[in-house]
């Protein structure tokens, strides 16, 4: 009855880092988390998730669809450079704690950082539910990026999240200085004929989803050598935004939308664009790196060794030296140029 995205997974995978998991989760101090974040997050014992959860904030967003400004779930920067911002997107049905690992590295390499929810997904305030198909996401994301970001930056889209960038960037290419597509989800017809099932069995499906067994599972399925304790961990991490009451509606709304169909827009991209791709991909085959490599107008592919699906969140420091070197290299180029006279 129903079909697991290929992308959930973003929403559950431990990451992979050098030395035993300790180093992430165990004993922590004191945080003060939002009022707003669901209580059990409080349990969560991942260090990196616990400090980036206490960063998460709601930005009200105007937006066409609604009479009301959304109160809109991020996490802001701390400083401003004179680069491009880069603002990270997350995969299918998960929030911005999937960049708990990189985000600190990117900020600590001083780039002007946003991790961004997408409407419906993440921790914003939806008690007011708005409509959650593609095109309120585009708007909502456009409304954010011209009321706060406001310069062309720096798009990276994991899993799912590809699919929004490439949607994003071809319908607002103002808004778009160059492309990072992770793990890219783009070829999948939407949700497919999930979007035709009767409104009963969508929402018995969506609660599946929601399931601490079916997400634990996901996790066993995703590593080898995780302890039990980790994984369970790791899936109240992915989990946490699906315990407001409004999730629900949002995941049933946006899967009888139709989802994401990009594979049409690949081509009408026209932004320079970075592929990375974890080379052990058990969910989404390599084979759709060369591709998508092959079918956008500009890009450059990165493939990461001893990796899965979701290398920011396996191998943060390998992702965060690709997106800084990727952001750099045209003030390498005019460098070079201003050195040759």
């Amino acid at each position: 009855m129903f079909a697991l995205p290929a992308s959930f997974a973003s929403a559950t995978m431990p990451m992979k880092r050098s030395g035993s998991s300790s180093k992430h989760v165990g004993v922590f101090s004191a945080h003060e988390f939002p009022s707003f974040l669901p209580k059990q997050v409080e349990n969560i014992k991942d260090t990196f998730a616990r400090n980036l959860a206490t960063r998460i904030e709601r930005l009200p967003v105007p937006v066409r669809f609604s009479e009301n400004s959304i109160m809109s779930s991020c996490v802001r920067p701390l400083i401003k450079s004179k680069t491009s911002p880069v603002v990270l997107l997350h995969g299918f049905d998960s929030s911005c704690l999937e960049w708990r690992c990189t985000y600190p590295l990117l900020e600590e390499a001083g780039l002007e950082t946003w991790a961004v929810d997408i409407l419906g997904w993440g921790f914003s305030d939806l008690e007011r539910l708005p409509p959650c198909d593609v095109a309120t996401k585009r708007e909502h994301f456009y409304q954010l990026w011209k009321s706060y970001i406001k310069r062309p930056m720096i798009l990276v889209g994991p899993s799912l999240g590809a699919a929004v960038a490439i949607d994003f960037a071809v319908n607002h290419p103002e808004a778009v200085e160059k492309l990072v597509l992770i793990d890219a989800s783009v070829y999948a017809e939407g949700t497919g004929d999930l979007a035709n099932l009767p409104r009963l069995a969508a929402y018995a499906g969506v609660y599946l989803l929601k399931s601490i067994p079916l997400r634990l599972y996901v996790n066993v399925l995703a590593f080898t050598g995780i302890s039990f304790s980790t994984s369970l961990d790791w899936t109240n991490v992915g989990r946490l935004h699906c315990l407001y009451p409004w999730w629900a509606d949002a995941a049933v709304g946006f899967m009888i939308s139709g989802g994401y169909n990009v594979s049409t827009q690949i081509e009408k991209v026209k932004k320079k664009t970075l592929i990375i791709w974890g080379e052990d991909d058990q969910i989404i085959s390599n084979k759709l790196a060369v591709r998508l490599h092959c079918e956008l107008p500009d890009a450059t592919i990165r493939q990461i060794p001893d990796c899965g699906h979701l290398p920011h969140v396996e191998r943060p420091n390998s992702v965060a030296k690709l997106i800084m070197e990727f952001g750099q290299e045209d003030c390498y180029k005019e460098i070079e140029c201003v050195s040759q006279y």
